[in-house]
């Protein structure tokens, strides 16, 4: 893939990829999960690894490893009414920040960008805090950015957690 230092981007195209991962981040604590889900591309991959050094999905258990059929599934589960794990369902507050793109592929149409986030989950008189670094892969396409690839790197990814049914 041939990239270009992402030092050549506008500025203008900057602000459209900050604001298009600050609304992914609105959508899923605002609970509009069939519009988040909207977001990733047919092909796209949402990967979560069980550890700090994970290299690839195949090879190990993740905490999350979801094509778009399976987050389609993801996200109709989280609907269900006899989704215990979800009952009361999970308020979050997502923080994005630090967001860098890394390169682009303008044959692809491609900008690899990473951020870093923090999440807040309350849920049954509980709070959580997650955080790390999102890698996403945003491909334009007619109408504006889709996610084609996210990858979520949990700073304790190896913790033993209960039951995870939230989306980062």
């Amino acid at each position: 893939m041939a990239q270009q230092p992402a030092a050549r981007l506008d500025l203008e195209v900057f602000r459209e990829i900050e604001a298009f991962i600050y609304y992914e981040s609105r959508l899923l604590d605002e609970r509009r999960f069939e519009e988040w889900a909207a977001l990733y591309t047919d092909d796209a991959v949402y990967w979560v690894p069980a550890a700090p050094d994970q290299t690839s999905p195949i090879d190990s258990v993740s905490i999350i490893y979801d094509d778009k059929p399976s987050m389609e599934v993801r996200v109709r589960r989280l609907r269900h009414p006899d989704a215990h794990a979800q009952v009361p369902p999970s308020r979050t507050s997502h923080m994005a920040g630090n967001i860098m793109v890394d390169a682009l592929d303008e044959q692809a149409r491609e900008y690899s960008v990473t951020s870093q986030f923090q999440m807040l989950e309350y849920r049954a008189g509980r709070q959580r805090a997650f955080g790390g670094t999102s890698d996403h892969r945003l491909r334009r396409v007619k109408g504006g950015l889709m996610v084609a690839s996210k990858t979520v790197r949990l700073i304790n990814c190896d913790a033993a957690f209960r039951g995870i049914a939230i989306l980062f």
